[in-house]
């Protein structure tokens, strides 16, 4: 029982130093895999460094990228990497490469051929994520040192930080109302006059870039932002709302004038640059600051100056109009020649109670006795025609009752006339009347008698005046005696009628 105790326990304590061996295995290959397991995180690249086995690279190279000792052109996507000693290789965890909206990455490769002569930044890749592949930049693909003019857009890249230097710069954004003049350094180099080229050729390209958003490598093109909108300026003491200061430290234009005043004289231009004249502008002067300051500014000074040396101070207040068109035609000939577009000119104030202002106090005291003597001459004037007119009225008072009584008289004269031919009428037309009567009368008389033919025309009187012919008078006598009766009655009856 003893013995089979013992064989039993001896059969133990073998398994349990089995076991115990094996396990000790288990923990030294579980130890010795962890110590060659790397962890990418789901944000990061590995870097590897190999240290053993791969041999030197060529003279010159710094990137391995067929295996050589050194650091390695593949880098560690995330997930769990195995077997990567710690005596062979040293793992670096970096970051992954972001490049957010609005910005863009640019490249500068610390590996790879040498650029070609007169060369500063390397061809732009046809497809980026080539470009980014370590491996095949330095082998197949034949990238160049230096700095690149392929550009990381907005995202996420697993760049090989030891091959890439990035820089992380804002795109360009050209908004509303600018242009974008942009001066290439790379492109096929030719010779202008004006110094401006076609687009993609080295230089200040003709042609600018309007309202957008570009991923341009801003050290291969330089961009100047032009603002092409009207552009106020304001020479005055005070700024108006929306103007540019001149950045002077004296604003207002001094003047003097060719009698020898000096004044300060407001004024206020607005000029623009044309979206086509951009480019010209850049290449001659350069940005819209110096514009300002190297081409407007001293022109409007210098022209107004002059403009005021040839005229008195009197004149230049009294006539400010004639300096404004003076000045406006020299400034638009003078800003057209830098690509300028001049569009007005403003003179507001003249001068101050200072400079001017015994000068001004005179012409106002001289203004005003003129202004009365004139007030004294328009009412002499006055007064000499409204006496002119008092007469003119009389004369045509005396003349139109003249003219009234000589109507007067050619109208009796006229009536005196129409009387006498009437009454002449009148008297013809009683003598033609009677004439016929009596003549009637006779031949009535020759054929029934004379007193058949008065009693005819007794009795037509009493028909037409309502007579009567009761007698009143006594008939008496041979002859007659009837007749006259009738005669008699009818004469009575025809004056008590009266």
């Amino acid at each position: 029982m003893d013995r089979n105790y013992e064989i039993m326990n001896a059969k133990a304590k073998k398994l349990g130093a089995g076991f115990i061996i094996i396990l000790v295995v288990l923990i030294m290959i579980v130890g010795i895999v962890a110590i060659s397991t790397k962890k990418i995180g789901g944000n990061q690249v590995g870097i590897v460094n190999k240290k053993l086995g791969g041999g030197s690279m060529p003279a010159g190279q710094f990137i391995a990228a067929n295996g050589e000792n050194g650091i390695q052109a593949k880098v560690l996507t995330p997930g769990w990497k195995f077997f990567y000693w710690p005596w062979a290789y040293d793992v670096k965890k970096v970051p992954m490469t972001v490049i957010k909206e609005g910005q863009v990455g640019i490249l500068t490769a610390n590996d790879g051929k040498s650029l070609p002569d007169n060369t500063v930044f390397a061809t732009k890749w046809d497809d980026p994520d080539k470009m980014k592949n370590a491996e095949y930049f330095l082998g197949e693909g034949g990238g160049y040192k230096g700095p690149q003019l392929t550009v990381l857009e907005p995202a996420t890249h697993p760049i090989n930080t030891a091959l890439f230097d990035v820089e992380i710069v804002p795109i360009t954004n050209v908004e509303a109302g600018f242009v974008a003049v942009v001066k290439s350094n790379v492109g096929e180099v030719v010779e202008t006059e004006d110094r401006l080229v076609k687009k993609g050729q080295r230089g200040i390209w003709d042609t600018p870039l309007t309202e957008g958003k570009y991923y341009l490598n801003t050290k291969a093109y330089e961009v100047t932002m032009i603002d092409i909108r009207q552009i106020k300026v304001s020479y005055t003491a005070q700024k108006e709302r929306g103007e540019i200061a001149t950045g002077q430290p004296e604003k207002p234009i001094n003047v003097i004038s060719k009698d020898g005043y000096e004044f300060p004289v407001d004024v206020r231009i607005i000029y623009k640059i044309d979206k086509e004249n951009a480019p010209r502008v850049v290449a001659n002067i350069g940005d819209n600051d110096l514009v300002l300051n190297k081409i407007v500014t001293p022109k409007v000074r210098a022209i107004f100056r002059n403009n005021a040396g040839k005229v008195k101070a009197l004149d230049y207040v009294q006539n400010r109009d004639v300096q404004e068109k003076q000045s406006a035609e020299m400034l638009k000939a003078e800003l057209e020649k830098e690509g300028v577009t001049f569009l007005s000119v403003n003179i507001s104030n003249v001068g101050d109670e200072k400079s001017l202002g015994a000068l001004l106090k005179t012409q106002t005291d001289r203004e005003i006795a003129v202004q009365q003597q004139t007030t004294f001459e328009v009412q002499q004037l006055a007064a000499e025609k409204q006496k002119a007119l008092t007469k003119t009225t009389q004369e045509a008072e005396e003349e139109k009752r003249l003219a009234t009584a000589s109507y007067s008289v050619k109208v009796a004269e006229e009536e005196k006339k129409k009387m006498i031919i009437d009454a002449q009428a009148e008297a013809e037309q009683i003598k033609l009347v009677a004439d016929a009567k009596a003549k009637a009368y006779q031949m009535i008389a020759e054929v029934i008698g004379a007193d058949n033919a008065a009693l005819v025309e007794i009795m037509k009187l009493v028909a037409q005046e309502d007579i009567s012919i009761t007698p009143e008078v006594m008939v008496g006598g041979p002859g007659g005696g009837m007749t006259d009766a009738l005669m008699g009655t009818i004469l009575k009856d025809m004056l008590n009628k009266q």
